[in-house]
């Protein structure tokens, strides 16, 4: 089973630590697609990862497109998260190896890969009071569903 979590120019450095964190304790990876909105080195990233960071399996890429060509998901193996999705998260792919795609904080992702991927958008319902979660609080209620299929949570516990 593989998971792979990727973050398209990610602005905020604490996000990024507490999703390598997460992804650290949920055995998936972390891939980053420049441009970067901090310095790999910054301090309040390393902080929000704690002593995890070093452990993090993580991947820096150039751009979306050598991403892509590089990992070749298949088509039932990709999972767009964007407010306005097509699905709910619930009815993401149940795949062995399945990326979660998330854009910035604050651009989300290009006009160029929601066009490319619309059939493959997710969305996590919220109420109208808020805009959007936080980007962490995103990935990790992702993560942890695509995990929640069976024979797949049971490789998380001991």
């Amino acid at each position: 089973m593989e998971r792979h979590v990727v973050l398209v120019a990610p602005e905020v450095p604490w996000n990024t630590g507490n999703i390598g964190r997460t992804c650290l304790g949920a055995g998936a990876y972390l891939h980053l697609i420049k441009p970067l909105g901090f310095s790999l080195g910054n301090k309040e990233m390393k902080r929000a990862g704690l002593d995890y960071w070093h452990r993090v399996q993580v991947s820096i890429w150039e751009d979306f497109d050598g991403f892509f060509r590089e990992t070749a998901p298949g088509p039932e193996e990709v999972a767009v998260f964007t407010k306005n999705g097509l699905e709910p998260y619930w009815e993401m792919p149940d795949s062995n190896r399945l990326f979660l795609i998330f854009g910035s904080e604050t651009k989300g992702l290009s006009q160029s890969i929601l066009e490319r991927f619309r059939s493959s958008t997710y969305h996590i319902p919220i109420t109208d009071e808020i805009r959007c979660l936080n980007l962490s609080t995103a990935v990790g209620i992702a993560l942890y569903e695509s995990l929640r299929r069976p024979l797949s949570y049971s490789s998380l516990i001991p």
